[in-house]
């Protein structure tokens, strides 16, 4: 029987607890003493594996980007275009900020971090250039780049609200519209995209979808766990 490996529990075992908290309390409501205390684990032992709380965020971050893909995946297969996929994307996230401070926190929390911020843009530049190469077939990589730039401005905008902030509606449209706009979807379509996800219950979906993410990622670090101790 191989022996187990001990560093790589232990690391899953903090990154599980970790994302517990983060999704239950908030990431910014979280500390790295909070974590090591619930596993009954010196905070020195903890920091050895993750020295920063980001690099916890960053594990989090990761699964969400995978959850977004399997989910864009799934609605494509069951006869959505990948363009109103990606649109959903931006609006269910919206939407769960709106109404969950929690998940408003964890996904403003990815667009500060600077690691969990090019972790995005890393997902998303790969992402557009296969759903936008129709509308930009002679763009290069630097022109992408740019534009997710951009979009990753807009996205942290739409979701930075506060008192005096527009409502969801309008923040969604203005947000969609300049996003599709940057990778140059022409306006009849962008329209018709728009009138399709404004005109779906989008809040109760996205209240739906922020729950499946939150036992994917317990499926997901459970798996990993068990998986370990069975080599």
């Amino acid at each position: 029987m191989a022996r187990i490996d001990k560093s790589a529990l232990t690391k899953t075992e903090i990154v599980q607890e970790a994302s517990k908290q983060f999704l239950e309390k908030g990431y910014s409501h979280t500390t790295l003493s909070a974590i090591s205390k619930e596993l009954d684990m010196s905070p020195g032992n903890l920091t050895f594996h993750f020295p920063t709380k980001e690099h916890l965020l960053a594990e989090l971050v990761a699964m969400l980007c995978d959850f977004r893909q399997v989910l864009l995946e799934e609605e494509v297969a069951e006869g959505t275009s990948s363009l109103m996929a990606y649109c959903l994307e931006l609006v269910t996230t919206a939407a769960a900020s709106d109404q969950d401070e929690v998940a408003k926190d964890f996904f403003l929390s990815a667009y500060r971090s600077q690691a969990t911020m090019e972790m995005l843009r890393k997902r998303d530049k790969m992402r557009s250039k296969v759903l936008f190469k129709e509308f930009c077939p002679d763009w290069t990589d630097d022109r992408f780049e740019e534009a997710v730039t951009l979009v990753s401005g807009i996205k942290y905008a739409t979701l930075m609200t506060t008192v005096e902030s527009a409502p969801l509606p309008l923040r969604i449209t203005g947000a969609l519209n300049a996003i599709l706009s940057i990778y140059q979807v022409p306006k009849e379509r962008r329209d018709e995209k728009l009138a399709k996800a404004l005109g779906l219950d989008y809040r109760k979906l996205s209240l739906r979808i922020l729950k499946e993410f939150r036992e994917y990622v317990d499926r997901t670090t459970e798996e990993a766990f068990h998986t370990l101790l069975k080599r």
